[in-house]
């Protein structure tokens, strides 16, 4: 229970951090408010086909009688929609973080400096970075889709399927969220893919912490967007911890509440300082 309340407090620190830094809330805004408008066209042009999908794909159903024909297609018209939905949700954060690699490094960098400490830099140009970040999207998003698939199997389990799966849902969810926002982080560090995931493994509790409210707020759109730039930060404080930067008893090494140093001006990509 320390670990998962931990997690929350990380998320809750990264959100604290970016509504206190007002500049780089608004900068880190831009990736996501882009992904939303890629991911609402798809799930328009999604919902508008559905019903011919369906269609096309049971031919064998043309002479059912009424109303076993609607029912079925109306049922799978659903499925359709519903795996669309929940593959917008697991892959927002990574095309998310796609898009706005050159604008998360920098926010990431930045919480860093004003945690105090080292600061480490990938030292990659822009484009081997998108490289490494696209690459390792993909590998972590083969997994979700194995686990899915799995757990959209057994959600027609009676009882099991609509009880167990949607929390086992989420925990899924919520892990591989996390892993993939702390990957900013954590490539930053030269820290690849492997041992990622097995340093989040031997967390497993904060990760979920961390992960599961935000996958939970993350299906609300809108929400995802506004939530993005507190989750990086949030995500880079728990990197820092886990790699030993800082205490590991709360975010960025302070105890709840404390404020943080004050921040050296960014170097990098990112808002300009106010003199």
């Amino acid at each position: 229970m320390r670990d998962l309340a931990g997690g929350f407090r990380y998320l809750l620190a990264g959100q604290r951090w970016v509504f206190g830094h007002g500049r780089w809330l608004g900068f880190g805004l831009l990736p996501g408010l882009v992904s939303l408008v890629l991911y609402a066209a798809a799930m328009v042009g999604l919902y508008s086909g559905a019903d011919d999908l369906a269609a096309w794909a049971t031919p064998f159903a043309e002479d059912w009688s009424s109303p076993w024909l609607g029912l079925f297609r109306g049922f799978l018209t659903g499925v359709v929609f519903g795996l669309g939905l929940f593959l917008a949700v697991i892959t927002f954060t990574a095309v998310t973080l796609l898009i706005g690699q050159p604008f998360y490094e920098s926010l990431s960098e930045q919480v860093d400096r004003s945690e105090g400490g080292e600061v480490p830099e990938s030292g990659l140009p822009l484009w081997r970075e998108l490289w490494v970040s696209a690459r390792d999207s993909v590998r972590v998003l083969g997994r979700v889709l194995l686990y899915g698939l799995l757990l959209f199997a057994l959600g027609f389990v009676p009882v099991i399927g609509q009880t167990v799966v949607p929390f086992l849902g989420f925990c899924v969810s919520g892990y591989f969220l996390t892993q993939e926002l702390t990957a900013v982080a954590l490539q930053r560090r030269k820290v690849e893919l492997a041992e990622r995931l097995e340093l989040l493994r031997s967390r497993r509790m904060m990760v979920l912490g961390f992960g599961v409210p935000l996958v939970l707020a993350f299906v609300v759109p809108l929400v995802a967007v506004f939530l993005m730039p507190g989750a990086v930060a949030g995500a880079t404080l728990m990197a820092r911890d886990l790699m030993g930067g800082a205490g590991a008893d709360a975010p960025g090494g302070r105890a709840a509440g404390e404020p943080a140093a004050p921040a050296a001006p960014a170097t990098g990509f990112g808002p300009p300082p106010v003199y």
